[in-house]
């Protein structure tokens, strides 16, 4: 018999049936310890967003049958130093495509046509005519993490006649047909790119990606959007490019986040601001019910669990 762990009676709603040789039980590691009766039948523990820490995963690493955590998630690094050892991190990706391509759309078509400079105009009770501000159509678009949230907002924005091209590890041409260029080429390529789109989680090797030099190769007029993670950023070489009206951001994820009051990125001229909220997607949602009853299907046919991005090495207690 299979056991499940999730974080609520809705998301077990939502799950409907799983299977006689499945039981769902609630749990939520980051509000309480781990039901003793569950203690040595949990094998998979669905967690709700935000669910971090040495607490909550503590009380994980308590279940010894525990096989694998499913985070809400497509980015891991937030935890993969607490992942108990030998079981495995299985992360949301897919899941958040949709909903991270609609608002990075969204945040394209306002911060193009200066919607929230008619926005506060409205608010202040004036007409405040900019007709001349440029469209979607017809611009460039690079989009820096060109996986599968990537390939959502490069099918959108084709809808709105932009010729888009990505970037990744190694060149290739993506299942979409998208022109996907090394990163080692990615300094050369910005100054052919009216939009950069940043979609990269955060390592080693995405720390202040987007710095001075990587700002300063952009054109006049160029929109940065940030929908990965903000430390990508350095925010104060971005602060003196949007200070100097050269550049155009829109930005879900900053640096420092919670962006603290009278941070000047509040006020800074030709940026949008977002409280890190495109990719969060209700467990109720299909397709995170989905990826569980896939996860189930694996763990139930003895396969890899799907969307394994790895598996602990931190020993119980430690």
């Amino acid at each position: 018999m299979i056991t499940v762990a999730v974080p609520d009676q809705a998301v077990a709603d939502a799950l409907g049936e799983v299977g006689d040789d499945v039981r769902v039980v609630l749990w939520d590691p980051a509000l309480e310890e781990v039901p003793e009766e569950e203690r040595e039948r949990i094998e998979l523990a669905c967690l709700a967003h935000l669910v971090g820490g040495r607490k909550a995963y503590g009380r994980l690493a308590q279940c010894s049958s525990l096989k694998v955590i499913q985070i809400p998630s497509a980015g891991f690094e937030h935890v993969a130093h607490l992942v108990p050892e030998g079981v495995t991190l299985a992360n949301a990706r897919g899941v958040h495509d949709t909903r991270v391509a609609e608002m990075t759309l969204a945040m394209a078509l306002a911060s193009r046509r200066r919607l929230p400079q008619f926005i506060d105009a409205q608010r202040r009770g004036v007409w405040e005519k900019d007709p001349w501000a440029p469209p979607l159509a017809d611009s460039r678009a690079l989009i820096v993490g060109y996986g599968s949230i990537g390939q959502a907002i490069a099918q959108r924005l084709r809808a709105c006649e932009v010729h888009v091209e990505g970037v990744a590890r190694s060149a290739r041409t993506a299942p979409d047909g998208t022109t996907v260029h090394a990163s080692r080429d990615l300094l050369g390529l910005l100054p052919g790119f009216d939009l950069v789109i940043i979609v990269t989680p955060h390592d080693e090797s995405t720390d202040r990606l987007v710095d001075a030099r990587f700002l300063a190769a952009m054109p006049d007029g160029a929109l940065l959007i940030n929908v990965g993670r903000g430390r990508v950023v350095d925010t104060d070489a971005l602060l003196a490019e949007l200070e100097s009206g050269r550049l155009h951001a829109a930005l879900d994820v900053t640096d420092p986040e919670p962006l603290p009051e009278g941070h000047p990125l509040w006020s800074a001229p030709h940026c949008l601001v977002l409280p890190h909220i495109a990719g969060f997607e209700v467990l109720t949602n299909r397709r995170y019910t989905d990826l569980v009853h896939r996860q189930i299907a694996a763990l139930r046919a003895g396969e890899q669990p799907v969307n394994a991005v790895m598996t602990g090495a931190v020993a119980p207690g430690a």
